[in-house]
């Protein structure tokens, strides 16, 4: 039995921020951990993703090499060194976090933990022993989330024919044929991974669009794109029938009424994720849950239950690791007794890297309709833009929501290359409130891509200049 000042139940981005944040505001922090650190967006979902991406993004590029005057000859994909080089990534940053903690002199303990009496830990270590730790000021639960199937429409994983995102990471090579179940951020990326090396790709949403979340303009570029590849995109779908057999699926899918057969060699899920608050102590220590099944905290990420924290994705959405990291950093700050900055939980950007790329900050236009809101809209395509034309990369638009009075940024939403780095410009402006006017007043250098975002601003004012 061992006792620090603080233990963080869970090594994802959310356990291991704010353990290396509480080391080095003087605590004694150990972290319990089964897996290799880093959690979910290390080993299985942000990293690796975004290195197989990155692959597929090599494979368009290389397809269109010779509009550049650059003769590569034939090209040939093999999906499983992308695999191998994604897992590697991965390996490498779980490693990085490892190095970390004996910076920091961090206590990870393997194994998994569940919460007992006064702050305590039990733990089953990888070895098959017991052993308690206790935490003399805090624990803090941040055991993250897990993919999930959907056994109500007949998707049950069996990880061969009906994968997750999870056993997408480590297949060999692109199935021929695949469904996507579920076209939000997951989806969507996996989508354009398997598009790019050859599978045939149908998208399969609920919703009436893909990426319902973001604002509709963008799910319409995307999809318009996605189409334009070759993929097969159902939307307001409902899945009637799944038959899993040996080596296909076959899928009967409702859209507007018609049904229509479809058969391929792998369904992948992708239908959301389930935090991971069973079988941890939970009720037992009386820590108080939400309507949806997460762990009720208030700003300062406390529990119902003194001494107890919750951050990441148990403690709610939205379930981004961005997200979790800035939880840990507070609740770090928290614990040690110093002034914090309560999350803003309006101002998280999301980040889709499917290609074209999308994000988002703040509230579509629809949402503003909803509210009754009067706002101006500033839109600029990237086909005017003269960095897109350089690059050969003229998908999209930057497109503003801003208050008609004040000239407030409500929302802001890019579809394009690299939209996910230029979207942090507008996250800046509205953490720190500017106007339109203030974005307007920086100069953006020429030629880039981020100058999209200052015509938008002069659109919203009714004087943009490129297009």
């Amino acid at each position: 039995m061992a006792s620090f000042d603080v233990i963080f139940l869970g090594g994802g981005p959310a356990g291991y921020v704010g353990a290396i944040r509480s080391a080095q505001l003087g605590l004694n922090t150990a972290v319990i951990e089964r897996e290799g650190l880093g959690g979910t967006c290390v080993l299985w979902g942000c990293i690796p993703a975004k290195a197989l991406l990155e692959a597929a993004s090599i494979a368009t590029k290389v397809k269109k090499a010779a509009e550049f005057g650059v003769n590569v000859g034939e090209v040939s994909l093999d999906f499983g060194v992308a695999m191998k080089r994604s897992r590697d990534v991965s390996t490498k940053n779980s490693k990085g976090v490892e190095f970390l903690f004996k910076k920091n002199k961090i206590t990870w303990i393997k194994g998994t933990g569940t919460i007992g009496a006064g702050k305590s830990v039990k733990v089953t270590t990888a070895e098959g022993k017991t052993e308690t730790h206790t935490a003399t000021k805090a624990l803090v639960v941040c055991t993250g989330s897990r993919v999930k199937g959907l056994p109500q429409a007949g998707l049950e994983l069996n990880k061969t024919t009906i994968i997750s995102s999870d056993e997408g990471l480590l297949l060999e090579k692109a199935p021929k044929s695949v469904a996507i179940v579920g076209a939000g951020a997951v989806g969507c990326e996996f989508a354009d991974v398997f598009n790019a090396f050859g599978s045939k790709v149908t998208i399969i949403e609920v919703a009436p669009r893909i990426l319902p979340l973001e604002d509709e303009d963008s799910s319409t570029e995307v999809q318009r794109s996605f189409k334009k590849r070759g993929m097969d995109i159902f939307v307001g779908a409902k899945l009637s029938g799944a038959k899993a057999g040996k080596d296909s699926v076959t899928l009967t899918v409702e859209e507007k009424g018609a049904k229509q057969e479809i058969v391929v060699d792998k369904v992948l899920v992708a239908a959301g994720r389930a935090p991971n608050v069973e079988n941890i102590g939970l009720k037992e220590a009386g820590i108080a849950m939400t309507e949806r099944g997460f762990i009720k905290i208030n700003e300062r990420m406390e529990t119902s239950v003194k001494g107890i924290y919750a951050i990441g994705d148990v403690a709610g959405p939205p379930m981004l690791a961005h997200k979790g990291e800035r939880e840990g950093m507070i609740v770090a700050e928290v614990i040690a007794g110093k002034h914090f900055h309560a999350l803003n939980y309006g101002n998280i950007p999301n980040a889709t890297y499917c290609h074209p790329e999308v994000a988002s900050i703040g509230i579509t236009e629809a949402q503003a309709k909803e509210k009754k809101l009067d706002v101006k809209i500033g839109k600029f395509p990237f086909s005017a833009n003269g960095r897109a034309r350089t690059s050969g990369e003229t998908e999209g638009f930057v497109k503003l929501i801003v208050d008609a009075k004040y000239g407030e940024i409500l929302g802001a939403h890019i579809v394009g290359a690299h939209a996910t780095e230029m979207i942090h410009e507008l996250v800046v402006a509205r953490e720190n409130e500017f106007t339109i006017e203030e974005i307007d007043l920086a100069v953006h250098a020429h030629p880039t891509l981020s100058e999209a975002i200052a015509e938008a601003t002069l659109d919203a004012m009714g004087r943009m200049i490129h297009a």
